[in-house]
């Protein structure tokens, strides 16, 4: 019980949520404590739930949107890490006023301190029950990677039911959203972009694209099939408007440089807060859309991609040319403005190692 009493006020007074994570990065007892803001003097609550998993709920006043902000999924990764770790901070010392409900989670603790991707297993193809599958390294909850999207898998179902219970009780119909933060293990030439996961015939949204536009993401990348993404576990399982968003390429911590990220961070503090987004109207030019046109999946014990590892995300190829082989199989460029993203030969044998798109639009 001391130890507990130590750990909030520590937490309450220093704001730093990232470092009692890392801390305790496979397991943490829940606790709760109320915040009062600094300006508007609104209270709040935040509720630890577990290692890296933090719930703010406004307590005077009801609120209208539940909104899901992840990073850390891959654990080198720090730039979102960073940017989540700063927004926690401002909420918990009362810096930034709370008007919505807010999960923040930091997906792979044990991942961050090695300053890894995974530890055993892609965090991120382990959503929507492919944490209990069979994904070529044996069956069901193996490694902690796969207890820990199940965990994530169940927080946010309930973060999202528990919204459920308060539009009942309030006759407000709640919207839901989820931002799942990255960096590209390669540069691109589009610096920042996003994955608009599979939508299942429902429309793409232009005015969450505003919003991205906002964040200053203006390449969107649409996915036309059901994915293992947290993302797509979103918005499948409840309508939430969600995405993988890419901000720029995977750097160390303190090396990034958070002013490229102004833009992110200020809407997101807008987005939490209830401030006027002021999003601009929406127009085709100013975007940059492509669509999946092939899934390249490594089935065999000697895949090579055919291009140089510095080849950035959204590089296009001449047609007919060799983007990989695969025991014998060829992968090649067949249509005209082809180009590759999140190429990756060292993934394990029936994963995907890499994606080409091709450009459309939305009108």
């Amino acid at each position: 019980m001391k130890e507990l009493l130590q750990l909030k006020q520590n937490l309450k007074t220093t704001g730093d949520f990232l470092t009692l994570t890392r801390k305790n990065e496979f397991s943490l007892p829940s606790f709760s404590f109320e915040i009062i803001h600094e300006f508007s003097k609104s209270k709040s609550k935040a509720i630890i739930i577990d290692t890296g998993i933090i719930v703010f709920e406004p307590l005077t006043h009801a609120s209208t949107k539940d909104i899901v902000i992840s990073s850390a999924v891959h654990g080198n990764e720090t730039a979102p890490i960073e940017i989540c770790a700063d927004l926690i901070k401002q909420l918990i010392l009362g810096e930034l006023h709370l008007e919505e409900r807010v999960l923040f989670l930091f997906g792979n603790p044990a991942s961050i301190n090695i300053s890894k991707r995974f530890v055993e297993e892609n965090l991120n193809r382990l959503f929507s029950g492919g944490h209990s599958a069979d994904q070529g390294q044996g069956e069901g909850l193996i490694n902690k990677e796969r207890h820990r999207a199940l965990l994530l898998e169940n927080v946010v179902r309930d973060f999202f039911e528990q919204g459920n219970t308060i539009s009942t009780a309030s006759g407000v119909n709640r919207q839901r959203f989820h931002y799942d933060l990255h960096t590209a293990i390669r540069g691109s030439k589009n610096d920042k972009f996003a994955v608009y996961p599979f939508r299942n015939g429902q429309p793409w949204k232009k005015e969450q694209l505003q919003f991205l536009l906002s964040c200053g993401v203006n390449t969107i990348l649409l996915s036309h099939s059901p994915t293992t993404t947290f993302s797509y576990y979103s918005s499948n399982e409840f309508g939430a408007d969600a995405f993988t968003v890419e901000l720029g390429k995977v750097k160390p911590f303190g090396e990034n440089d958070m002013s490229n990220f102004e833009d992110v961070t200020l809407t997101l503090q807008h987005f939490i807060s209830g401030q006027d987004l002021q999003l601009k109207d929406y127009d085709v030019q100013d975007f940059s859309i492509f669509e999946i046109f092939q899934t390249i999946n490594r089935t065999g014990k000697n895949f090579q991609l055919h291009f140089a590892d510095d080849v950035e995300n959204f590089t296009d190829f001449p047609l007919n040319y060799l983007l990989a082989t695969d025991d014998g199989i060829e992968h090649r460029v067949t249509k005209a403005g082809e180009a590759i993203i999140f190429p990756n030969a060292d993934v394990g044998i029936g994963q995907r190692a890499m994606l080409t798109v091709i450009p459309t639009s939305i009108e």
